[in-house]
């Protein structure tokens, strides 16, 4: 291992208020990203005009893309160094982010949403791994804590702000609205943030083309299986054959190789591989509920679009407070109780949710709403916690691309 600069143990790093603050700022700012465009994409869709199955794409390439990229994340973070990586892609989703709002083509939007997603694909898990990097052990239940407010809140706002900018000025603006974002968490990294010790490691290119393929196999089938009849498409077939032989592959691969491109002892921690299964889960509850409801408010109920943002608005505050409390008492407490405990919040509200109809009075989806992001809260932080528990310093960017990249599937479920 050679370093370029030695990295400060947790208790001696300067700045650390600075620093978390960039770093949420660039959190925030892209898994804002994965909902906030859902309520504006009738808008786009005239501006564009593109077909109800065309604007689609402005979603499922942004996902594809991010989903990709997202494994690479350590590889180039070990090998350029953590804040290099942190200032490429923060720099590049703002720009792409811009290009996304000047787009006058549905061929611009798509191409440049991949951009975004490609850029964007590193940022959560860079952040999550330098969180508990600057943070000493014992405080890491409250690091998860701040840094699960980015996660978890970015997406359940989304809608609201979406909505709000819609309603207000015109779609171009959910873009926009990255720009002030980005430029505040670039320089406040650039300034603030220590480097990384890199790592020279070999790059399996082999093995990251056959990942490629199958996670982006498996995105295209479970994104476009509804659209193209499921399996009595021939589309989603091929994505079916591309994924399993693409998986056989690599399989094969990684056994032979020296260096294979995701580290086999990261699936060897038995709390890493649990989180990753409650993760993808939560992934599925979280984002599936927040692509539905929108539509389903606006479509069926005949709510405006800034309604659907107000009425949205609780869920946020649920889980802004069930974080707070999380972060104190996330040493008293063992994971597994307040985990519990979140998954009987969350179980609660989606059991009230089936009774949903067009009737359904606007009361009942704020308190619905609000449970619901009340326990997401109470799993979202230790779990986040319990992941990394076991896991070696080395492993921790690796660990948290795989986490991240987990969630992102459950959300396209």
């Amino acid at each position: 291992m050679s370093s370029a600069t030695q990295e400060a143990k947790p208790g001696e790093i300067a700045f650390r208020g600075l620093i978390t603050l960039s770093i949420m700022l660039a959190t925030i700012m892209q898994v804002l990203d994965t909902t906030i465009a859902n309520v504006a994409l009738p808008h786009m869709q005239g501006s564009l005009t593109a077909t109800q199955d065309q604007i689609t794409w402005v979603l499922t390439s942004y996902i594809v893309a991010s989903a990709i990229m997202t494994l690479p994340t350590a590889w180039l973070a070990g090998r350029f160094g953590r804040k290099r990586i942190f200032l490429v892609t923060v720099g590049g989703f703002t720009l792409s982010s811009v290009l996304c709002g000047m787009a006058t083509s549905l061929e611009q939007m798509v191409l440049f949403r991949i951009l975004q997603g490609c850029f964007g694909a590193a940022l959560v898990p860079l952040a999550q791994a330098t969180m508990l990097d600057i943070n000493p052990r014992e405080n890491h239940g409250k690091a998860m804590a701040m840094w699960g407010m980015g996660v978890m809140i970015g997406p359940i706002l989304g809608p609201t702000l979406g909505g709000w900018l819609t309603e207000s000025y015109n779609w171009r603006w959910v873009f926009y609205i990255n720009l002030p974002l980005g430029i505040i968490a670039f320089l406040g990294m650039l300034f603030f943030m220590p480097d990384s010790d890199r790592v020279k490691r070999p790059f399996d290119t082999f093995g990251f083309l056959m990942l490629t393929v199958i996670i982006g196999s498996a995105q295209l089938l479970m994104d476009r299986g509804e659209h193209a009849g499921w399996f009595g498409s021939r589309e989603i077939l091929l994505y079916c054959a591309l994924a399993g032989s693409a998986l056989w592959m690599y399989i094969v691969h990684s056994m032979r190789t020296e260096h294979p491109f995701l580290t086999p002892a990261i699936f060897k921690d038995r709390n890493l591989m649990t989180s990753l299964v409650f993760i993808f889960f939560i992934g599925i509850i979280l984002l599936a509920t927040m692509a539905l409801l929108p539509p389903y408010m606006q479509n069926l109920m005949g709510y405006p679009v800034l309604d659907v943002g107000i009425i949205m608005a609780p869920r946020g505050i649920g889980t802004m407070i069930a974080m707070m409390i999380v972060g104190k008492i996330s040493n008293r407490f063992d994971a597994r109780v307040l985990i519990l405990f979140g998954l009987a919040c969350t179980a609660s509200s989606l059991f009230a949710m089936t009774g949903f109809s067009t009737y359904v009075p606007p009361h009942t989806l704020v308190w619905t709403g609000m449970l619901q992001g009340f326990g997401l809260g109470f799993i979202f932080v230790p779990l986040s916690t319990v992941a990394y528990a076991t896991l070696p310093t080395q492993y921790r960017a690796e660990g948290a691309s795989v986490f991240s990249l987990s969630r992102n599937m459950g959300s396209s479920v």
